[in-house]
């Protein structure tokens, strides 16, 4: 498992003790629920996840969907223009290029988390998962 930068990922510890989190995801069309599954289980371990975050036209994926079934969360989907507001630590010009936001799994995690990241773009068997705390809105 490595970091955009090749950095060890941050592990969930950071997260305040039981501290859910809002679990963002990039994956291509396609992908298999069982490889998302593993990627954010690897990713996040047994921490409390409220939801799986990600782009619009991958939350209609049935990957995606069944993943969140398996995990018995919601899917939140938002648009390449509300992830590309969002500030984020890593970008990515063929994310951007492909499809419309250079960050889709740190951005869709803090939107959807609206706490702070606690863990990074970090890829798993291609997938990327970022994490963030789960905070009430303001």
């Amino acid at each position: 498992m490595t970091t955009s930068d090749g950095e060890v990922p941050p592990t969930t510890g950071d997260a305040p003790a039981g501290s859910p989190l809002a679990v963002g995801i990039g994956v291509r069309p396609g992908t298999e629920a069982e490889r998302i599954v593993r990627a954010v289980r690897a990713v996040v371990g047994d921490t409390t996840i409220v939801c799986l975050a990600t782009l619009d036209r991958r939350a209609i994926e049935p990957g995606v969907l069944a993943a969140a079934a398996t995990l018995r969360v919601a899917v939140v989907a938002f648009t390449a223009e509300q992830l590309a507001e969002v500030d984020v630590r890593h970008r990515s010009d063929h994310t951007s290029a492909a499809v419309g936001t250079p960050s889709v799994a740190e951005a869709a995690a803090l939107l959807a988390g609206h706490g702070e990241l606690v863990c990074g773009r970090t890829i798993v068997d291609g997938i990327v998962i970022a994490a963030a705390t789960v905070s009430p809105r303001s």
